[in-house]
């Protein structure tokens, strides 16, 4: 539990540091919060890496699987935020992925049954995805945060922390690209690994994570045809995470800790 208690305290530490210097308008490069937020993702991973040797095998349920986003947030997040602007994501996501480890640690292991190399692929795959469209989510909240206060002319000193206004929207789509490349190969491998879809209770997840694919795919097609951006962007953005969400957290939620059916 030592992992556990470090990594969390570095992690809260780390956001409460990083959300003063963007409050007072820090040099993004010389903050204090990147050697916290690199130490808390190490422990991090090595909590679960110390928690599968010892079970002698992977975890994916609910509390695991929650965990695992949150340490993708949160290194995503370090390493690209450390090199700029983007920096602001961690102010969620790191206590995000604080509540997800400490939760894990509390629920504690539960071995996966049956996950083969192909499973297991289609799984990193899922977390990954996951993990890179909730970034996408943020950034979609602070452009629309941004543009809010730009229209009502409210120049609080934060704005200045974040990326330019054109820079945070191609971030955006970036990430929206890169994510949507991910929940591709996700429900390829889903197709071609993935057996006895009706017997182990996988259709709302399917049908859920298909739509939030056509959803990303529309987003990403209405920005290349039509040029999409602003509130549009925010909008498709939100449903298509919400649309995620349910299909992955949502569907694990009840069929692990309601139903006690394994995920």
């Amino acid at each position: 539990m030592t992992l556990v208690l470090i990594a969390t305290l570095s992690y809260l530490v780390a956001a409460v540091v990083l959300a003063r210097a963007l409050a007072l308008d820090a040099d993004s490069h010389a903050r204090g919060w990147l050697p916290l937020a690199l130490l808390a993702v190490v422990l991090h991973a090595a909590f679960h890496l110390q928690a599968w040797r010892l079970a002698d095998g992977l975890d994916m349920h609910f509390f695991a699987a929650l965990s695992l986003v949150g340490l993708g947030m949160a290194a995503m997040t370090t390493l690209v935020g450390g090199f700029g602007r983007m920096a602001a994501v961690g102010v969620v996501a790191f206590p995000v992925a604080a509540a997800g480890l400490v939760g894990y640690a509390a629920y504690g292991h539960v071995h996966s049954q049956g996950l083969d190399w192909r499973l297991q692929l289609h799984a990193w795959c899922a977390l990954l995805a996951y993990a890179t469209l909730a970034i996408a989510a943020l950034l979609a909240l602070m452009l629309w945060a941004q543009e809010r206060a730009l229209r009502r002319r409210e120049f609080h000193g934060w704005l200045r922390a974040l990326p330019p206004l054109t820079e945070l929207e191609i971030l955006l789509f970036r990430t929206i690209t890169v994510g949507f490349i991910l929940l591709t190969a996700t429900l390829l491998t889903g197709v071609l690994f993935v057996e006895n879809l009706f017997a182990q209770h996988l259709v709302q997840k399917t049908v859920l994570s298909v739509l939030s694919w056509l959803v990303f795919g529309g987003l990403l097609l209405g920005r290349w045809q039509r040029g999409w951006r602003g509130a549009m962007a925010v909008r498709w953005t939100l449903t298509a995470m919400a649309l995620l969400v349910l299909a992955f957290f949502g569907s694990k939620f009840v069929l692990e800790l309601v139903l006690h059916h394994p995920g």
